[in-house]
């Protein structure tokens, strides 16, 4: 066992905790699936809703490595839209959360991940070009992305699902996607630290730990997206989705 603080971990539980920060790192700075396989793998470990907390202040802290190096890519016309019903979306998922258990939260996630890879390969395979441009469009996505980030920080599966149905090219994606979740992770702390009671000091004083695994992780995910055209790039974000859904379900 290693004593961290107020924590007691084994040597697997914290090679879990590093390759969390790692696969955060590579998300926020271009591969944005990696995020997604974190959750279930966090959520084997700790517990769904008690690793939604421990994981929280790992993701802001990558989110802000995020904003830096994309921000001139945002796209700023589609986050106006969301972020109020990403906001309303985020309380409604603060009092579904404190009414449900660990199994079923997992088997949410799971749900979660499930229908947003069949809906992603459903508009890959379909090659549609149209852009949904009403609004209920935006206002349910919104929604939906706050209440599964609430959930599960989860709202990747959502989101990906709609900036890629906006068709936006690699780089504004991911500077889009940046921004979006840097503002609602922070919008989501006071509810974990005094609805849900996941987060604590010494918790986060143990995220900054994971700071050299994150950077890391944000320069190998700088380093890939490189390399990648943007259909590959939509292709595997759909991949480590769906990857991400196997994991969950196996638990």
């Amino acid at each position: 066992m290693i004593e961290i603080f107020s924590f007691s971990y084994d040597i697997t539980q914290v090679w879990v905790i590093m390759l969390v920060a790692f696969l955060v790192g590579m998300s926020k700075t271009g591969i944005h699936g990696t995020s997604m396989l974190s959750v279930p793998v966090m959520a084997i470990y700790f517990g769904g809703q008690s690793s939604s907390g421990i994981i929280l202040p790992m993701l802001i802290i990558a989110d802000v490595f995020g904003v830096i190096y994309y921000h001139r890519h945002a796209e700023w016309s589609y986050l106006k839209k969301l972020f109020p019903w990403a906001a309303l979306g985020i309380i409604l998922g603060t009092w579904v959360g404190a009414y449900i258990n660990d199994a079923i939260f997992r088997a949410f996630m799971a749900v979660i991940i499930v229908l947003s890879v069949i809906v992603m390969i459903w508009m890959e395979r379909t090659n549609r070009e149209k852009i949904p441009k009403h609004p209920a469009f935006a206002a349910s996505m919104g929604i939906a992305g706050g209440f599964t980030s609430m959930i599960g920080n989860l709202a990747g599966t959502v989101m990906a699902v709609y900036f890629l149905s906006m068709r936006l090219n690699k780089n504004s994606f991911i500077g889009t996607t940046a921004w979006f979740f840097f503002v609602i992770n922070v919008f989501k702390v006071p509810f974990h630290v005094f609805v849900w009671h996941t987060i604590h000091w010494d918790g986060f004083v143990l995220n900054l730990l994971t700071i050299p695994a994150i950077l890391l992780g944000a320069y190998v995910g700088i380093s890939v997206v490189k390399q990648l055209t943007d259909k590959t790039f939509r292709w595997f974000i759909i991949a480590i989705t769906l990857l991400a859904s196997v994991l969950m379900l196996l638990k």
